[in-house]
This record gives structure tokens, C-alpha cells and sequence, in this order.
């Protein structure tokens, strides 16, 4: 047995290094002669590198990505003959030119230079090619680092794509056969042509990386409770003409005021920011009674409610469900905590009462930490308002004036949109947005939610 030492040609002019941009071949693979080793690359062309010789590979100089000097050990492979230890030994450059030539026509570019540091009888004594496009190229003896499947492997048509060592590693990168990308100019795949694909071609059979495999399609029927939030949403936006506004609120004061209640809650629920703002509609709702309403459309007729019955937007698995808080106007905010979560936990099991649920007269949906900058709320026909508070978060403001002394100040603030849905058939804008900020001034001063 004997080792024959693959070192890579020259395969351009004035090349002196290439990439590896795929392996064909693993170690302890058994080759045949001509069969395909590596695809290397340059600034110029992406050239197949095949075996001039049968056996068994044992080393491989890298892995994809690495770069390998013209002249230096590509592959190690073990032969069945004996007295083999290079590229070039035993064997007559000429011949062994001759032999590549009639074997390969046309592929000059990979044929075998004789060894460049120094081969067997019939070595030309001048400086090879490799020595005369590099100073780096390795020893004879350099080691080879034997390394594991090569992943990314490219295929006879892409390996032929003209491209430069950085844009072949970025369509690596991003998954993108460049057989599939246009080149806008020249017979060259660059960045720009790759930002094109990206941006208008990605469609034709490109996956990103990590991008998930397509589904069969399921049919899912409608019904139970998604047919009824289906057709109870169908019928408000065709029936009821939106308008929704949004304001800004400050928290701080009110979030602090919670931290002080909830210290002292003892065994009673934590409060959220729902209770408070429940206290703040309840106290707000008297003067604007066209906000705590129902419309009867057909009959033409709006009933304007005296009691607050709080409908609460709550997600389930089997969808949304709006369960109601009873004469919320006559709870504390410990008794609104209290009823809030009994409600929360009956739905989600789905052991709601019929009565805790329906007859409403004014909706609060609330997506909590995932309530987003503004929301536009569907009305819960046949009210004619939904209130949603949307993410509470932490901003610089501006102190007023007044507050500030000389010069400008700021401090750090808590705050919130606060978005309102209404029937225009029933509720004016001026009106919506008068009921807002009266509920803005609560919020922003949260003493007076206990003060009568």
C-alpha cells in the first residue's frame, strides 16, 4: 500500500489561494480514478477538483469555508500500489498531462503539476507554477487534518456559478442556490444580485435557514363557540359604524399607588391595573351616559343603563368569551380583584353561569404585556363602547414648568394608550374623547378614585 498526496493545482493565472466550497468525499471513502473530490473556488471560477487515482481516502485539507495555497496537500488517498508518495511520482509530467487530457477533454484547468517541493526523476528542475504564484504553498509532508462529513454540499450546476468567495459564503449562509439568482451584468453573481434575489426572486423554491417545512392543509369547521364569536363579529362591523380614538395616559402614580395597596393586601388577590381602572370608568360612566348604552337597531331604540354591568373580554382555548361583572359600580377594587379572577378561572375551565355571561352594557378588553401600542377594538354588539388598555411602558417626559424651576427637566415616566371603540350612530367623537379625558384625569391623580 502506498500514499498518493492530491495537491491542488493551479488553476488560474495569478492564483494563489482557493476556497473550499464543497467536499465530495469523506475520509475512509473508497474513490475511483476521475471521481469527484472537492469544488474549489476563486475570485474567477469554481473548479472541480477530480482523483487521478483509485483508493481510499484517509486525510483532507480542511473543511468548507477553510483556504487551501496553490501547490499545497489537498487530499491524501491510499493506493493498492506501492512506491506512490506524490502527486507527481513515478509518473512523467507529460504523461501524466496526456493521460488527464485524453481521459477529461477541456479540463486543462485541473490536471496535476509536478510536485513543488522537489518530486521524483522527471520533475522539471525550473520553478513550477506554484512557485511562482506563491510563497505560502506547504511542504510535500505538510499534514492533512482529517475532519468530518462535509456539510453544504453544492451541486454540479451551482459548483459551476461564477461567484467570489464572499458572496458564495453568504448564499451559503442564507440557504440560496446560486444557480437560482440572476446576475444583472457580466457572467458573475455578486451581492447585488443576491439583495435582487432576496428581495423579488426568493419565491421559486428558496427556504430560508431555520425557515419551517410546509404543512399539509386541514380544513377546520366552524362551530361551537368560534362560529358564535365569528358571527357575532361579522354582525358588529356590518351593522356598527366604528370610530376609535386613542389618548395617551401617564401610570406612574396610579402603578405606585398599586405597589402600596398590594403591600398591604394581606390574603386578599393582587391587584392588576384592571380594578383601578374599572373604579375609574364606574366613577367616570354618570356623566357620559351615552357611553354605558345598548342599541336596539331594529326597534330604534338606545338604552342608556344606570348600573355598570362590565362585560370582560377573556381568552380561552376554545376563543374569546366576554363573561360580566355585576353592579361593578358598587365593588371596591379588593372585590373587583376578587370577581375578576373567579370569572377568569370559571372561563377558562368553561364552567361559566348563563348569567354571568350576556347583557352587558359597556366592554373592557385587555391583552395585558401583550396589549401593543393601540388596539381598535370590536364592539360587543349591542353596546355601543369598548374600552381597551393597551402596554404600560417606561418613557422620558418632560417635568411641567411649574414643577421644574429654571430650565428644562426630565424624569422618568410610566405610561399608556388608552383606546376606545364606539358606535357613531350613538356616540359623537367630542363625546368619546370628553369621557376619555375625564378618565385620563382620574388615572393621572388616582386620590380621587377614593374620594367622593
Amino acid at each position: 500500500m502506498a500514499r498518493f498526496t492530491f495537491k491542488l493545482p493551479d488553476i488560474g493565472e495569478g492564483i494563489s489561494e482557493a476556497e473550499i466550497v464543497a467536499w465530495h468525499v469523506q475520509v475512509g471513502d473508497r474513490v475511483e480514478e476521475d471521481q469527484q473530490l472537492a469544488d474549489m473556488m476563486t475570485d474567477k471560477a469554481t473548479v472541480e477538483m477530480e482523483s487521478p487515482v483509485a483508493g481510499v481516502v484517509v486525510e483532507r485539507a480542511g473543511e468548507v469555508g477553510d483556504q487551501v495555497s496553490i501547490g499545497a496537500p489537498l487530499v491524501v488517498i491510499e493506493t493498492e500500489g506501492e512506491g506512490v508518495a506524490a502527486a507527481d511520482a513515478d509518473v512523467p509530467p507529460a504523461m501524466k498531462e496526456d493521460t488527464l487530457e485524453a481521459e477529461n477533454p477541456g479540463v486543462e484547468e485541473i490536471a496535476i503539476l509536478p510536485d513543488a517541493a522537489g518530486g521524483g526523476e522527471g520533475a522539471p528542475q525550473g520553478p513550477t507554477s506554484a512557485e511562482a504564484t506563491s510563497t505560502t504553498a506547504a511542504p510535500a509532508e505538510a499534514p492533512l487534518h482529517p475532519s468530518p462529513a462535509a456539510s453544504g454540499l453544492h451541486t454540479g450546476e451551482e459548483s459551476r456559478i461564477l461567484a467570489s468567495p464572499a458572496v458564495r459564503a453568504r448564499a451559503r449562509d442564507l440557504g440560496v442556490d446560486l444557480a437560482q439568482v440572476r446576475v444583472a451584468e457580466g457572467d458573475r453573481v455578486r451581492h447585488a444580485d443576491l439583495d435582487a434575489f432576496l428581495r423579488y426572486g426568493a419565491g421559486d423554491g428558496y427556504r430560508a435557514p431555520h425557515a419551517s417545512r410546509a404543512r399539509d392543509d386541514e380544513q377546520v369547521r366552524v362551530i361551537g363557540m368560534r362560529r358564535r364569536i365569528a358571527e357575532n363579529m361579522a354582525a358588529a362591523k356590518r351593522h356598527i359604524p366604528h370610530f376609535t380614538y386613542v389618548e395617551e395616559i401617564e401610570v406612574t402614580a396610579l402603578e405606585a399607588l398599586r405597589a402600596q395597596l398590594n403591600a398591604r393586601r394581606a390574603k386578599r388577590p393582587k391587584l392588576t391595573l384592571l380594578p383601578l381602572l374599572i373604579v375609574a370608568l364606574c366613577r367616570t360612566l354618570p356623566d357620559f351616559p351615552m357611553l354605558n348604552a345598548r342599541y336596539d337597531d331594529e326597534a330604534g331604540v338606545v338604552t342608556r343603563h344606570g348600573r355598570v354591568h362590565l362585560g370582560m373580554a377573556a381568552q380561552t382555548d376554545a376563543g374569546l368569551t366576554v363573561p360580566v361583572i355585576r353592579d361593578a359600580q358598587d365593588r371596591n377594587v379588593w372585590q373587583l380583584a376578587t370577581e375578576i379572577a373567579r370569572l377568569a378561572a370559571a372561563a377558562r375551565a368553561g364552567k361559566l353561569r348563563p348569567d354571568e355571561l350576556g347583557n352587558g352594557t359597556i366592554t373592557l378588553t385587555s391583552l395585558g404585556p401583550l396589549g401593543g401600542i393601540a388596539t381598535t377594538p370590536v364592539i360587543n354588539r349591542p353596546e355601543v363602547a369598548i374600552i381597551g388598555p393597551n402596554k404600560i411602558v417606561e418613557r422620558p417626559v418632560f417635568v411641567a414648568p411649574e414643577e421644574a424651576g429654571r430650565g428644562d427637566a426630565i424624569r422618568r415616566a410610566k405610561l399608556m394608550n388608552l383606546s376606545i371603540s364606539c358606535d357613531h350612530r350613538v356616540v359623537d367623537g367630542h363625546d368619546a374623547a370628553s369621557f376619555v379625558q375625564a378618565l385620563k384625569g382620574l388615572i393621572e391623580a388616582p386620590a380621587l378614585l377614593f374620594v367622593d
